[in-house]
């Protein structure tokens, strides 16, 4: 289904190279000001700048010419400032237009067209380690654009690429067989894991026996070593589980958890290809990319060898790059990380390019620290990073004591149900209604408000219209003209005589837009953003208009409306990873 922005984009672009002769692109955006109309075009001000012309002309021109083919969904349009075009929709087109929409499965979103095959990274945790607040904003952040996307018509894949191969576990190894633990009987393996690392890894600093002896366990490891590699999987398989059971009450899926050690029988193929191709070269016994002609660059060498013949980070990356072109031909690689890794992924990207990849879009989405009441990382009182599992246990149990406060008639097992859907969707929602390149601070109060941009208040937003409907259906029993639970009463186009119905329908349809937006520069904040509006225009139409007590046709319209903003608001909610509830 073509969105209003479209079809307005297509109309103007038509009439301009008709009219004016040129190829340049309407350029349709949202009127920053809705006194001044619903749409602008402002295509005319680059063309008129590229001949040397005044825009104010061919605006004027364009303007004319195109009031014909707007006659049945707008105003005649306006010309205002230098040469800006603006275009003020009519009740009649977009109350006709919304039937439409609510029958959409899409809810008048295009599909992506191409569509494309996108792999996208995430989360990426580390075995043998808890995990913590910091693998929050990946993996929300990576699973909210991976939905968004797929919602588009996109192919994704999602990869979990986990450290499953890395320096810790020389220690690890080191640190089992010294003490020659059975994990199997421990309550809690993954505390065990950690309690070795950081007693060995802390014992090396004094001791470097303990850092040789630890290497050599590593360097035994990758040459597959029989004991070690059977240690080495005991280590990694009674990770996953706590792995997956985070992800569960997260509700972040992903398609593939391939990691580190998946690559490793690649990484000296691509170190020798490098180097064939004249893209890495020895310096000191090490193996590097060099980026002599790359200013911000220059002097940061990208080391995949190192002297003693072991294999790095980078390497790891490349072949995975490799892995993934040649298994799932992707037109586009996400990698979402926290900032600090920006120039690891100048390096990667730039090394790519060089290498086999030129044609491969590959997107680094970066994203700032979640900070304390006092502005510093956000950490335990022992100054350790907040596990994600006890983060997601408070949440719950904020939300249940606001729960068990304000709905205390409700059955137990409802109240909790509600607290998990609540409580986790704050968490979420906090983080995800932020500019993902900013550091924002933690507060329960302020995530859990029912007040604000909130996902709570988002989420009452949704039970409040389906309240709606469930006492319709009460009062239209009998009546034989209402069957609100799957929405099959007759409606065929929307009366907007009130501004406050027409304001909330305009606004559905730009639907499409927050989505565009959010996609454009994977930010999903743009989604929040137009929820949370979206909430307050409802909250306005339904002060001022009745639904269930007004009479026909307005009491269908309004019911229509009502219906197609919760299955916005459940649909937007569903792309950021945050369920809806029937109560609350």
């Amino acid at each position: 289904m073509e969105s209003v922005q479209q079809l307005l984009e297509r109309l103007a672009t038509g009439v301009i190279r008709q009219t004016i002769g040129a190829d340049g692109a309407a350029n349709v955006r949202p009127c920053g000001n809705p006194k001044f109309g619903d749409y602008q075009i402002n295509g005319l001000l680059p063309i008129a700048k590229a001949r040397g012309e005044n825009p104010r002309p061919l605006a004027d021109k364009v303007a004319a010419a195109l009031a014909p083919a707007l006659t049945d969904l707008a105003e005649p349009p306006t010309v205002a400032g230098a040469g800006f075009i603006n275009v003020r929709l009519k009740a009649g087109f977009v109350g006709a237009l919304l039937p439409q929409v609510l029958a959409d499965p899409r809810l008048g979103v295009p599909a992506a067209s191409p569509a494309r095959t996108i792999v996208i990274d995430f989360s990426a945790p580390n075995v043998a380690k808890t995990m913590h607040v910091g693998h929050l904003r990946s993996s929300i952040i990576g699973d909210s654009i991976a939905r968004t996307l797929r919602f588009l018509g996109h192919h994704v894949i999602a990869d979990n690429h986990i450290g499953d191969w890395g320096t810790q576990f020389g220690f690890l190894l080191h640190g089992f067989k010294q003490e020659k633990l059975d994990l199997a009987a421990s309550a809690d393996p993954i505390a065990e894991m950690e309690r070795v690392y950081r007693k060995y890894y802390g014992a090396s600093v004094a001791d470097p026996s303990i850092r040789d002896a630890a290497k050599a366990e590593l360097v035994k490891l990758h040459e597959n070593d029989a004991e070690n590699l059977a240690l080495w999987k005991k280590l990694r398989d009674l990770s996953m589980p706590a792995f997956e059971q985070v992800y569960r009450r997260l509700d972040v899926r992903f398609d593939h958890t391939l990691g580190e050690s998946f690559y490793h029988p690649r990484l000296a193929g691509v170190v020798a290809e490098l180097k064939a191709k004249g893209l890495a070269e020895d310096s000191e016994g090490a193996v590097c990319v060099f980026f002599q002609d790359v200013p911000q660059l220059k002097d940061k060498p990208f080391l995949i060898q190192k002297s003693d013949g072991a294999f790095l980070y980078p390497t790891t990356d490349l072949a995975t790059l490799q892995y993934r072109v040649e298994e799932w031909k992707p037109g586009e690689i996400i990698y979402v990380t926290d900032s600090r890794q920006k120039l690891h992924f100048e390096q990667l990207f730039t090394t790519a390019r060089r290498w086999s990849y030129a044609d491969l879009k590959l997107a680094h989405v970066t994203f700032g620290s979640v900070l304390g009441e006092d502005n510093k990382p956000i950490k335990t009182r022992s100054g350790e990073p907040i596990k994600l599992e006890e983060l997601l246990d408070e949440a719950e149990r904020q939300a249940q004591a606001i729960v068990d406060a304000n709905y205390a008639d409700l059955p137990e097992a409802t109240r909790r149900e509600i607290a998990r859907v609540v409580g986790i969707g704050a968490v979420k929602y906090a983080d995800l209604s932020q500019n993902r390149v900013n550091d924002y601070v933690f507060s329960w109060p302020k995530m859990l408000a029912m007040q604000g941009n909130t996902a709570p208040y988002l989420q009452y937003a949704y039970v409040r219209i389906r309240s709606i409907f469930r006492k319709g259906a009460e009062t239209a029993e009998g009546a034989g003209r209402w069957e609100m639970g799957d929405r099959r009463w007759e409606c065929k186009s929307v009366t907007l005589a009130d501004t406050a119905e027409f304001d909330l329908a305009k606004f559905i349809l730009r639907f499409p837009e927050a989505i565009e937006l959010a996609t454009e520069d994977y930010r999903p904040n743009f989604i929040c953003s137009y929820l949370y509006d979206l909430a307050g225009k409802f909250s306005v139409f339904y002060e001022r208009c009745p639904v269930l007590k007004a009479d026909e046709p307005a009491r269908s319209s309004r019911l229509l409306l009502c219906q197609l903003t919760a299955e916005v608001l459940r649909k937007g909610l569903d792309l950021l990873g945050i369920q809806t509830i029937e109560q609350m």
